[in-house]
């Protein structure tokens, strides 16, 4: 049963298909595996075995007619994206027990396609932390080490994919909030760019500089799986302004190759560990193996494009939040404290500096952009670290110190920019915790991102935690 849990997402559907197990016998190794990981992982918001049960049973009562792509596909869906019947409460007191009654549109594609939902996974209060932990439901723990965290905001969605609890999920990210999860916990993932995959749903309104930092994406542990997810996800929402009338687009393995990418180790300003280093540099060798022309670029807008990230991630994050969380201060986790704390450390905005924000922000990406027509493929890392123990903030990196928001800086820069960015493990740290490369791409060319990254993940791949494999 473990075995067939840490199977891809792909492969289990291929026997699905095949008939060689149903989906009762497929959900079933998922719960036990969830009955015996998750409370020492703390993965999930909401699971119910019988639901779970009861969701298996009527798909292999299904004619092959009604079988979609994702047919008894066991998946998870990151609690602050709107699943009709779950809990998904944003990590917060103060949305405790609310379960929407209407899907996010992603998530009715999600069943659409077929997929069984197993449940919503954990994440910070109101998704503000690098770091999943909360009032509501706890702290949820990495499986490569239960002192660390699997990250923020999508963490548990990353720890469920990890440990094999799921074989695939949908996470959020408006600030690294799939990227660094994915790279704490050696899986892959895809935050596309905005709208295309429709975030209409999602908990709370990706409006505002939102509608450019944050999109729903795709987690699972093999590009391939992304790939699948993206595909089947994917595609405009008339309703949904940000979401674009683009067709998928499968580029040739000619094609990909044909643009150049350029990579860089570090962005001059904030040091990185050696085997972060490394792991870029092993993944620029790869792809050159592969007939990619790979070489040393870094954009000069870099530092720009964090300082404005920001300006509307935590100033105006605080500030959408502000008329929620008056006069509620105690029933705040202590994450989310934190997380007020720093933006509180800045004045507030005025009209006119919001303003100007804005409009350099599209002045901004524009000078990237052009940047990137030479090089329209961009290939460094995910964060400083990898995964730390839970509450660390602070890390020594060649003499220097590194701190908490400064380490996954590497993020924040495609959120700005609204581009496509994957995440793909490849190496290992000194303690054996994961280390993943970031590849990124031009805004709506997430193809290519994905096309470039599979054939990164082709040269390494998944590894299962210890913990998932044993018995």
């Amino acid at each position: 049963m473990t075995e067939l849990v840490l199977e891809s997402a792909v492969r289990q559907l291929e026997m699905l298909r095949a008939r060689k197990i149903s989906v009762v016998d497929l959900a079933e190794a998922h719960i036990q595996q969830i009955e015996r990981l998750n409370p020492r992982l703390n993965a999930f918001a909401d699971f119910e075995v019988e639901r779970v049960r009861t969701q298996a049973r009527s798909m292999d009562s299904a004619t092959r007619d009604a079988r979609g792509p994702l047919h008894g596909l066991p998946v998870t869906v990151k609690s602050s994206i709107a699943t009709a019947g779950y809990k998904c409460e944003i990590g917060s007191l103060n949305h405790k027990d609310e379960i929407p009654r209407e899907d996010a549109v992603v998530v009715a594609r999600l069943r659409a396609a077929g997929a069984l939902i197993l449940g919503t996974t954990n994440c910070p209060e109101f998704l503000m932390a690098y770091e999943t932990d909360n009032l509501l439901h706890g702290q949820t723990r990495n499986p490569w080490d239960m002192e660390r965290t699997p990250g923020g905001s999508s963490g548990g969605e990353s720890a469920a994919i990890a440990a094999g609890m799921s074989a695939a999920g949908l996470g959020s990210d408006s600030g690294g909030s799939v990227r660094v999860p994915a790279h704490f916990t050696g899986i892959c993932s895809l935050k596309p760019t905005p709208g295309r995959i429709p975030g209409r749903g999602h908990l709370p309104p990706c409006v505002g500089p939102f509608s450019t930092l944050g999109a729903i994406g795709p987690m699972a542990r093999t590009m391939a799986d992304v790939q699948l997810m993206f595909r089947t996800l994917s595609g405009q929402d008339d309703a949904d302004p940000a979401s674009p009338p683009l067709v998928l687009r499968e580029p040739s393995w000619d094609d990909l190759r044909s643009r150049r990418i350029g990579f860089f180790e570090d962005d001059g300003l904030t040091p990185v560990t050696a085997e972060t280093r490394s792991a870029v540099r092993s993944a620029a060798a790869a792809l050159r193996e592969e007939g990619f022309r790979v070489e040393p670029f870094r954009p000069s807008t870099l530092e720009q494009l964090r300082k404005l990230w920001r300006t509307f991630f935590v100033q105006c994050g605080a500030m959408f939040y502000e008329p929620e969380v008056r006069g509620l201060r105690e029933k705040l986790s202590p994450i989310f404290k934190e997380f007020l704390g720093i933006a509180e450390r800045s004045a507030p905005l005025t009209a006119t500096e919001l303003l100007n924000a804005w409009a350099e922000m599209d002045l901004l990406r524009s000078k990237t952009l052009e940047e990137m027509r030479e090089f329209p493929v961009l290939l460094c890392p995910v964060a400083s670290v990898p995964a730390w123990r839970a509450g660390e903030r602070k890390w020594s990196i060649d003499g220097q110190t590194v701190e908490y928001l400064d380490a996954v800086r590497h993020t924040q820069w495609f959120n700005t920019l609204g581009a496509p960015a994957v995440v793909v493990p490849v190496g290992r740290s000194p303690e054996g915790l994961p280390i993943g490369v970031q590849i990124a791409a031009r805004p709506f060319e997430d193809e290519v991102a994905l096309g470039v990254a599979k054939a990164v993940d082709a040269a390494f791949g998944f590894s299962a935690p210890e913990m998932a494999v044993g018995s």
